[in-house]
């Protein structure tokens, strides 16, 4: 079972804390984290894009020559696809490019990336993480009490203003809570600081 240092809010040790072995001691699926990763980047796709087909571009309503008798091939608009300034034929229309992959394979993705942090050795617990009122330089000092110099992702247990407040200024960081912890924002942060309420809510549902 991995066990890891406990942290105050001030960056001191003050004991240990032994993570479940099946949401973060399993052997991380690399091919499972790519399609999960692929997967929510695909869902972030706006997918406005769009051209005009010949219905919808301005003019060629008019037959531009007669059907026969002028040598020249037959044309039915100037707003034909091969005309310049003509519709596009098949080109992009809006769309969702998101799709699900399944349940099993998600949860294994997730434990996969938590798996990941605790190998790396980029996993920080603290015994808990509150503000009187939202201020940036306190979340600073964390940090730094943490020796956290990189992108980290925070997850609290339950939404906090103070501490979501707190560090919205600060490049790099991004706080969520327990239930919307993903795969994409454990890959994409160098630390993972979690509380330990979170820690404990996070093991109740992918254990």
């Amino acid at each position: 079972m991995p066990k890891v240092t406990l942290f105050n809010q001030n960056g001191s040790q003050v004991g240990d804390i032994e993570l479940n072995e099946s949401v973060f001691g399993i052997e991380p699926n690399q091919h499972v984290l790519f399609e999960a990763i692929v997967m929510q980047r695909a869902s972030l796709r706006q997918g406005t894009h769009k051209v005009k087909n010949r219905s919808e571009v301005a003019g060629g309503g008019r037959k531009p020559w007669r059907q026969k008798g002028t040598g020249r091939a037959r044309q039915g608009s100037i707003r034909s696809p091969q005309w310049r300034g003509g519709g596009t034929v098949f080109g992009p229309q809006p769309r969702s490019y998101s799709y699900k992959l399944p349940k099993k394979v998600r949860r294994l993705a997730i434990k996969s990336a938590l798996s990941s942090k605790v190998v790396e050795e980029n996993i920080l617990v603290l015994e808990s993480l509150a503000f009187e009122a939202p201020k940036t330089k306190d979340f600073k000092a964390v940090l730094n009490g943490l020796s956290v110099e990189k992108k980290a992702l925070i997850v609290t247990a339950d939404l906090d203003e103070n501490v979501a407040l707190s560090a919205r200024n600060i490049p790099g960081v991004t706080v969520v809570t327990a239930d919307g912890i993903n795969v994409l924002d454990v890959v994409n942060h160098e630390k993972l600081i979690m509380t330990k309420a979170a820690v404990e809510k996070v093991e109740e549902v992918l254990a």
